[in-house]
């Protein structure tokens, strides 16, 4: 459904979209698992992996976190970082960064553009902070799908790596 007549605004976050953020995660997991994907995020829901619930909590209050509404009804949320997750086989970049940890969005308002309004607010944001560099990985499996998302979102493809078994691609944009 390509619904506009609801505008899409985007606040800061905090613990309290926890909830909300973990459904979202949670409604993901069932989403891509009905389409044959498994591999992605697995087949356990976010909100019970070990440390899932932890992890959103530190995203919310450790980093910088947004979330998009639609009519006060959280519908998205990103998180930014100063670069990527040390538990990812990922290198800095070598420059100031702001680094997306974390897009989703509920998958019931899929079609509307909440991904890449968030993903347009990040690079405002990473404007604003001065830097010059917004950085993004994936997961670069199935038929691609995800990685040609953030290239129709302005990012470019630059290393690919594997985590464990999960292939991963990295993307760049510049923001200058």
């Amino acid at each position: 459904m390509n619904d506009t007549t609801h505008t899409i605004r985007i606040r800061p976050g905090n613990v309290a979209d926890a909830p909300a953020v973990l459904d979202m995660l949670d409604a993901a997991v069932v989403w891509m698992n009905d389409r044959g994907n498994t591999e992605q995020w697995g087949t356990m829901p976010y909100s019970r992996r070990p440390g899932g619930v932890a992890r959103v909590e530190r995203y919310l209050t450790e980093n910088t976190p947004f979330i998009a509404e639609s009519d006060g009804v959280p519908v998205g949320a990103l998180v930014l970082d100063s670069g990527p997750s040390p538990q990812m086989p990922i290198a800095p970049a070598g420059e100031p960064e702001r680094y997306v940890r974390l897009l989703v969005s509920d998958r019931r308002h899929a079609g509307r553009g909440i991904g890449a309004a968030l993903l347009a607010h990040a690079a405002e944001e990473t404007r604003r902070a001065g830097v010059e560099l917004l950085r993004v990985d994936c997961w670069a499996g199935g038929g691609g799908e995800l990685v040609a998302f953030y290239q129709r979102n302005g990012f470019t493809p630059t290393e690919r790596f594997l985590s464990g078994e999960w292939p991963g691609q990295v993307l760049a944009r510049r923001v200058d």
